[in-house]
């Protein structure tokens, strides 16, 4: 058989991007395996360790489960670890958003991760979500509350209060939700042109040395991509639109397992919001407390944020 030289040069480039992923799991997840799920809606790509109650880890925008590398090698120590990329972002599936947006629902990215929980034997499991995995956790909990025994949200406020009582100061703090929503290609052709720089910009509020160099070219190499700056603003449309009909539909349901919301008091949410007040509007059962952080508390502080998950999650 011939090959081309084409060819030949995208079988190179799929075996590098193989083992930079691989790499990635083994440098920053001591002892973790990584693996993928083909769902109903996506292949999701996640890595796993330790032994214990099973524990899903959602990460936010524009991270990937790269932002659990300070956190999940610890609870693998008393937890069954899964820190899994959302749809859309790492190196998970990147499917096309629809004319709805449907596909970036947060129902559609829950459904995905009950699933990949599933295949793993775990039917019943704890959830930690940070920023739009913690979007995704509140649906997740919501649609499946047989499956949910513990829910914990870092740094958000619920959607719908969001965009029901936003404001000129939140607007501005929080421009990104409104500028990603914008109809494609104008978010998407903005970013693309200064990728690296956008990326940096979303972590202007971090100590200088939270993201190592390394850390940060492993998030680069996954949301410099179209596919994934793309599917990244169908999250942020999906959030303005076919989720809010989602949550308009159960305002009258609350979150009936034990939940904790967890925020950052250098953050635009406890600036702006009495964050607990508004989860026990949304949960029957719920505790929190602001932490010294600014938004990505997972990076920024991760001992104290271990120290709240280790007493929470039993």
């Amino acid at each position: 058989m011939i090959v081309s030289g084409r060819d030949a040069l995208a079988r190179e480039e799929r075996f590098s991007e193989q083992t930079d992923r691989n790499a990635a799991a083994t440098e920053f997840f001591p002892g973790f395996k990584r693996l993928t799920r083909k769902t109903s809606g996506a292949t999701i790509n996640f890595v796993t360790g330790g032994s214990g109650p099973p524990v899903l880890l959602l990460h936010g925008y524009p991270e990937t489960h790269l932002m659990w590398r300070k956190v999940a090698p610890q609870l693998a120590r008393n937890f069954t670890v899964v820190a899994a990329d959302l749809r859309g972002y790492g190196d998970s599936d990147k499917p096309a958003g629809g004319g709805d947006h449907a596909a970036y629902s947060k129902r559609a990215m829950a459904q995905d991760q009950v699933e990949v929980m599933s295949s793993l034997g775990f039917q019943k499991f704890l959830v930690v979500g940070h920023d739009r995995g913690g979007r995704v956790a509140h649906r997740m909990a919501l649609d499946h509350p047989d499956s949910v025994q513990k829910l914990v949200v870092l740094d958000i406020v619920p959607t719908y209060k969001v965009f029901h009582t936003v404001n000129k100061e939140l607007a501005t703090s929080n421009f990104h939700w409104f500028f990603l929503i914008q109809p494609e290609p104008l978010p998407e052709t903005m970013i693309a042109n200064s990728a690296e720089f956008w990326l940096k910009t979303r972590f202007n509020a971090l100590p200088a040395d939270a993201i190592s160099k390394e850390a940060f070219a492993e998030y680069l190499r996954t949301f410099r991509t179209p596919e994934m700056i793309h599917a990244t603003c169908e999250d942020y449309r999906a959030g303005a639109s076919i989720d809010l009909t989602h949550d308009d539909a159960d305002l009258q349901r609350k979150i009936s397992c034990p939940a904790l919301a967890l925020w950052a008091e250098k953050g635009a949410m406890h600036r702006f919001y009495n964050v607990l007040d508004t989860w026990k509007e949304r949960a029957s059962n719920v505790a929190g407390k602001p932490l010294p952080s600014s938004h990505f508390i997972a990076e920024e502080i991760p001992d104290t944020l271990l120290a709240e998950l280790g007493h929470f999650l039993g």
